[in-house]
């Protein structure tokens, strides 16, 4: 995905930096020199100093003399002792800021460098920070484009399925079943496992358009769609309990949705390379009407040090969607911990806070 830039952008990265170094500066009371002052000051407060010694009355022998050399390398130590300390001291931002770039990843919202330093140190800082505030945001906006579609594209699939494919299937049922009252005996056996075969079937379809069309989130709310999902992977092998209460706290359809398809990947990623028997699916609201809190955990073999697969980067990508924060952590005694935690919608608390006031 490409960046776009105009000088509006531009102007507002260039406000910004002038604004954090204004801030920085106001804090620390003192003006921020900059590296190339630093370094050449104290240069020309050395050469200037050996400068007035030899024009003095300090002079060097020929040949020179042990107190004249211990003199001469005690200034030159000093002198480079001194660039060391400015540019060890300078260049420590840089460092920073190095480190910064090489763990940084728009899916794991984290903390920015700390914008200090000389003034270019602290200008590329405030930069780099304005420049990953606004790609997180442009991958923010390209991710909810993409699930947008995708959701659409999946209930256009559902929909087929339900109508052509399942209605297809039935009418074919039916048929058979009309065949198996006039086909002689020794046909019978057949026709009925054709019949089954073909129930089979038509059960699948409507489970594949159950799973890529939540109707029951449309219909019934999040609550008893979560509920649904943990007995629609409870089979042979895998026991999902869910602790859901019903009175949870409003939250935005895309919330919701969110909510459900990180549920639902999680569970099948439990199902499929877990190796767990037992799963819990648990939905709980934050304290002070913060939001909720979404756990998925299994009792299987872990992450491990294998790396994120598709199912994981979208739920990061779905849980940037909406502001949420997602964790995969190991879980207590083994197994893995998926945790999403949804802030409410900005309006609620507030409302509250307006509707108790006298």
């Amino acid at each position: 995905m490409g960046v776009v830039t105009d000088i509006r952008s531009r102007s507002r990265s260039a406000k910004l930096v002038a604004g954090v170094s204004c801030e920085q500066a106001g804090r620390s009371g003192k003006r921020n020199v900059s590296l190339f002052w630093r370094i050449f000051s104290l240069n020309a407060a050395g050469l200037v100093v050996a400068t007035a010694l030899l024009l003095g009355p300090v002079t060097v022998s020929t040949p020179v003399l042990a107190g004249e050399a211990l003199v001469l390398l005690a200034g030159l130590v000093a002198l480079l002792a001194g660039n060391a300390v400015v540019l060890r001291i300078g260049l420590t931002p840089l460092h920073r800021l190095g480190r910064a770039m090489s763990t940084a990843d728009l899916l794991v919202p984290g903390t920015r460098p700390e914008v200090s330093g000389p003034a270019e140190a602290a200008q590329l800082i405030a930069t780099y920070n304005t420049m990953l505030d606004r790609l997180q945001a442009e991958r923010a906006a390209g991710a909810g484009r993409a699930l947008e579609a995708q959701e659409r594209e999946r209930h256009r699939i559902a929909r087929e399925l339900h109508d052509e494919v399942g209605q297809t299937l039935t009418a074919v049922l039916l048929q058979l079943k009309r065949v198996a009252d006039r086909v002689p005996g020794e046909l019978r056996e057949e026709v009925s496992l054709a019949q089954e075969a073909t129930r089979a079937g038509l059960d699948e379809i409507r489970r594949i358009a159950r799973r890529l069309r939540p109707g029951v989130l449309e219909e019934l709310g999040l609550a008893s769609a979560l509920r649904s999902l943990a007995t629609e992977f409870t089979h042979h092998g895998l026991t999902v309990q869910h602790h859901i209460p019903g009175d949870l706290p409003p939250l935005a359809p895309e919330a919701e949705l969110v909510l459900y398809r990180v549920a639902q990947e999680g569970l099948t990623n439990t199902a499929r390379h877990a190796a767990a028997d037992r799963a819990a699916l648990t939905l709980r609201p934050l304290p002070d009407d913060a939001g909720v809190e979404l756990l998925v955990r299994d009792n299987g073999t872990g992450l491990g040090t294998a790396p994120e697969g598709a199912g994981i980067r979208g739920m990061r990508e779905r849980a940037l969607l909406i502001g949420a924060e997602i964790h995969f952590e190991p879980a207590p005694g083994g197994g893995t911990d998926v945790r999403l935690r949804v802030p409410a919608p900005p309006g609620d608390r507030s409302a509250d806070r307006t509707g108790d006031s006298p």
